[in-house]
């Protein structure tokens, strides 16, 4: 969802850094928000940055972090250039689809509350499904299982390297969308896009034809 549905990942790049000054953790890089935290469970991080924080302390954080993330982004939320109407040509061409992310329910519901996909998704796989996060690739797999679909006949898209990691993990083909990284920093990936209006559903299906041919 985070930056593949809509680009607000740098929103939350805002927010981490805002929490990071606030709680005296000093600044934090561009780099270091790409490669370590953007796609990767908030809880997760908030653990690993304050190992001292006991369950109700970190959900304290999570609630801070996530109000900050909202306030920014609100007033800017619109979908991807191009996706309502990829969507549909999707469901048009009976393909299935699952929304696969590392955000909570409740960021979510804000997202689709404001962008009208919900009914889009076949399935919708959250953090609280699974018990590792990405890079590993199980929330990938469990959307494959709710999917009915082998892994190997599935795409993922993603603007994250931990994302990337996880659905190659998976054996999954992948997307990579450049709204967070350029596109020399997303790899290994089947295809990068800008934006959806760069795809069709015939551009996808070829990289399933390119392995018949191989």
């Amino acid at each position: 969802m985070d930056g593949t549905l809509v680009d607000n990942t740098p929103y939350h790049f805002k927010s981490w850094q805002a929490l990071f000054k606030k709680h005296g953790k000093g600044e934090l890089s561009r780099h270091t928000y790409y490669t370590e935290i953007s796609g990767v469970p908030i809880m997760e991080t908030l653990k690993v940055l304050f190992p001292d924080k006991d369950e109700a302390g970190l959900k304290s954080l999570l609630k801070e972090k996530e109000s900050l993330y909202r306030e920014l982004y609100a007033p800017y939320l619109v979908p991807v250039n191009g996706l309502e109407n990829f969507l549909t040509a999707l469901k048009n061409s009976g393909i299935k689809i699952a929304m696969a992310t590392s955000a909570t329910v409740e960021d979510i519901d804000f997202i689709l509350n404001a962008v009208p996909i919900r009914d889009d998704f076949d399935e919708i796989v959250n953090s609280s499904m699974v018990d590792k996060p990405k890079p590993d690739p199980q929330i990938f797999l469990k959307a494959a299982e709710k999917l009915n679909r082998e892994p190997v006949n599935c795409v993922v898209f993603e603007d994250s390297l931990a994302g990337i990691k996880a659905a190659n993990a998976a054996g999954m083909k992948v997307v990579a969308i450049t709204t967070g990284l350029a596109a020399d920093e997303l790899h290994p990936v089947d295809l990068v896009i800008n934006d959806y209006s760069e795809l069709t559903v015939q551009k996808l299906a070829l990289l399933f034809k390119k392995d018949q041919n191989d």
